[in-house]
């Protein structure tokens, strides 16, 4: 790939267009904001496209607009002739491809794509080159889709470090909405529980909400318009998980009301089945570089809130020999110190707990 046209130059939009520019690749901006385009233009993206065009087809156009404009966007880039083949990468598939057939659009040269990536930044300056690398990307191709246009899809996949998934548009629907969609969500109406808390609530909410939450401070323009266009998949996902919140409320309540006895043993064996069924859902997420996941020990390392601390404890372990697999932060409510738990094959914690508190590190058991 020589050349490229990026429509749309937010998050996703720009971090495409950085990534194809550090591999060399000739790449056109255009957003409907001409700040947005010319930010990310500044940002090494690329080059702001000229009203009278590139002057002959790129060879891709990655159409970075949200699910209900890809459509009219496609049609549009098509009338003026902007490239030889065309993509979108928004998350939300069945949808679009369905309207730019209603339009009567060449769909032989367009193939649907969503890569799984993003943060909870929003615009062109939360962009990075490094934002898919590792991470799926779905394409989606149609029966007529051109073999030329399938190779240019994956060439920009390669390009952006990511891994192609090949779904049908309608099971990507339902997929994201399972995993991505119907999430953020849950983790918006327990955020909003928060909204109203006690000064005490708050300052003592720790790492469990922090992780609940996150996804949380998403952009809610942006989410209006996903949730929008995949509502149907999204409602079955929480209509299936508004049972389950209905059966362990009604457990709750029978406990509160009889812990001991019959009721009250029934109860408690409602939830701990709740409670390993989400055991068995969280362990078919997968692990590092998409394996299945590993059982690591953790090893937790209260650090000081100050600059350098974190860089000493990696340099520390890192001469130890020892490879952390993962790692998680929590901050101390009221105190200038943190606690790190490095995540470490098994066979590895306890020699590495020894020889970090020999070091001066204070491990915790």
């Amino acid at each position: 790939m020589k050349t490229a046209v990026v429509l749309g130059t937010g998050l996703i939009g720009t971090s495409v267009a950085l990534a194809l520019s550090r591999h060399g690749v000739l790449v056109l901006l255009e957003d409907r904001d001409p700040d947005a385009a010319r930010t990310a233009a500044s940002l090494g993206a690329g080059t702001v496209l000229v009203p009278e065009g590139p002057g002959e087809p790129v060879d891709l156009a990655i159409l970075a607009v949200p699910p209900a404009h890809v459509a009219r966007t496609l049609g549009e880039a098509q009338a003026r002739g902007l490239a030889r083949a065309y993509t979108d990468v928004c998350s939300v598939k069945s949808g679009p491809a369905a309207e730019a057939a209603a339009l009567g659009l060449d769909l032989t040269a367009y193939i649907g794509g969503h890569p799984l990536a993003g943060r909870e930044k929003s615009g062109p300056l939360a962009a990075r080159p490094d934002l898919f690398e590792g991470r799926p990307w779905v394409l989606t191709p149609a029966q007529n889709t051109r073999r030329d246009v399938l190779n240019r899809a994956l060439e920009l996949i390669s390009l952006c470090g990511a891994v192609p998934v090949v779904m049908d548009p309608v099971e990507h629907d339902h997929a994201v909405a399972l995993i991505s969609h119907a999430p953020h969500l849950v983790s918006a109406l327990m955020a909003a529980r928060l909204e109203h808390a006690s000064e005490e609530a708050a300052r003592i909410a720790g790492q469990g909400v922090r992780d609940v939450t996150r996804i949380a401070a998403g952009d809610p323009a942006l989410w209006r318009e996903i949730l929008t266009a995949n509502a149907g998949a999204v409602a079955e996902v929480l209509e299936d998980y508004a049972g389950d919140l209905a059966a362990v409320i009604g457990s709750l309540r029978a406990l509160a009301k009889e812990p001991a006895g019959p009721a009250g043993d029934a109860a408690t064996g409602e939830l701990v089945d709740r409670l390993r069924r989400g055991n068995a859902g969280q362990a078919r997420i997968p692990g590092k570089h998409g394996a299945p996941r590993a059982a690591y020990a953790t090893v937790p390392v209260v650090i000081g809130d100050a600059p350098g601390e974190l860089a000493r404890l990696f340099a520390a372990v890192g001469a130890l020999r020892v490879n952390i697999e993962d790692l998680a932060m929590e901050h101390s409510p009221g105190q200038n110190v943190g606690l790190v738990t490095l995540y470490v094959a098994p066979e590895a914690a306890s020699g590495l707990a020894v020889q970090l508190t020999e070091r001066g590190w204070t491990v915790q058991n």
